[in-house]
């Protein structure tokens, strides 16, 4: 191998701020964000989630100023995650498609509010079951398959109706992707999106965020694991997403996100479709932690951890720093 120092230098290109900018190979800007937010029932409410340092949940009419003004900043969508009282909590989940319930008032005052702001909403039964799980189960606690699509087909809808741009489901129920398509193309939601979370993974990186939908309680000592996928398969997630989009998912998401990078690059290589990756509440929550206690710096850390979703492969990244990163981008 012949010597090529010193006619190559890999150091030329990094030698200056402008010529580090024009070769920089990845891009990242307020485009890529999507804020998940939690929303509460009634009025002029906020709650500190105590797992989450710095996040809250919010009721609607609280929140509605909140992304608005982020939305002027260049917001594109956000994601909603209700919780739901215990007293609406039940065996068949019936209040996940309540047209009047809480994330079907919710979409319909955003929207009216922000109509160019992109909603997206949970296809899932953890906040609406007394169990805390996905999906209805039976008397050994097994989560049944297709009843549970039954209901999310049936919750899915109310989304649509109420106004939601995108639907998301997360419950990794399997043909739930073809029976919500062909109930919106049965009415009429022609253009209505789903977001399927086509390879989400049983991870140890949620607790947070069952916190702060109020689930964790209810769902015990059991496990997710006869549902999500196993954190140490990769070939799995191939099969997953490609059934997914045969049966009609628009998107697909990857979660959880800075741990499952290497997913998304294998699937990013092989399936021409937009790929989201959810930069989860474990993952916000070390690195808030280790931010309040100096350990790193904050800034730089997050904006790092989203040039790596950018550069995996993924179109999108839902991330709790939403707001953070877009003053922080917005003061460059």
């Amino acid at each position: 191998m012949k010597k090529s120092y010193p006619n190559t230098r890999m150091r030329r290109n990094r030698s200056a701020k402008f010529i580090r900018n024009l070769v920089r190979e990845t891009s990242f800007s307020v485009d890529d964000l999507i804020y998940p937010v939690f929303i509460l029932p009634g009025k002029n409410k906020e709650e500190p989630i105590k797992s989450m340092p710095g996040k809250k949940r919010y009721s609607v009419d609280t929140l509605l100023p909140i992304i608005g003004r982020l939305h002027k900043k260049g917001l594109n969508a956000i994601a909603i995650f209700p919780i739901i009282g215990k007293e609406k909590k039940s065996k068949d989940a019936k209040e996940a498609f309540n047209s009047r319930g809480l994330v079907q008032s919710a979409v319909k005052k955003i929207k009216k509010e922000y109509p160019n702001l992109g909603i997206i909403t949970d296809i899932a039964l953890d906040p609406y079951t007394l169990s805390g799980h996905d999906g209805i189960i039976d008397s050994n606690g097994y989560v049944l398959n297709d009843k549970t699509v039954s209901v999310l087909t049936k919750q899915a809808l109310s989304h649509a109706e109420a106004g939601a741009d995108i639907v998301a489901p997360s419950d990794m129920m399997d043909g739930r992707i073809l029976a919500i398509r062909k109930a919106f193309e049965k009415n009429k939601f022609h253009n209505t999106k789903i977001l399927s979370y086509a390879a989400k993974y049983a991870s140890n990186f949620y607790g947070p965020f069952r916190d702060a939908v109020d689930s964790s309680k209810n769902l015990n000592d059991s496990s997710k694991e006869t549902y999500q996928m196993d954190f140490a398969n990769i070939s799995e997630a191939s099969l997953e997403i490609n059934l997914d989009i045969n049966e009609g998912a628009d998107m697909i998401i990857i979660k959880p996100g800075l741990p499952y990078l290497d997913i998304v690059a294998k699937i990013k290589n092989k399936f021409s479709i937009p790929i989201f990756s959810y930069h989860v509440s474990g993952e916000y929550s070390m690195i808030k932690s280790a931010a309040l206690k100096n350990y790193i710096d904050e800034k730089a850390s997050v904006l790092e951890a989203m040039y790596c979703f950018k550069r995996a492969g993924c179109n999108a990244v839902l991330t709790y720093y939403t707001p953070e990163i877009i003053k922080w981008l917005d003061s460059n």
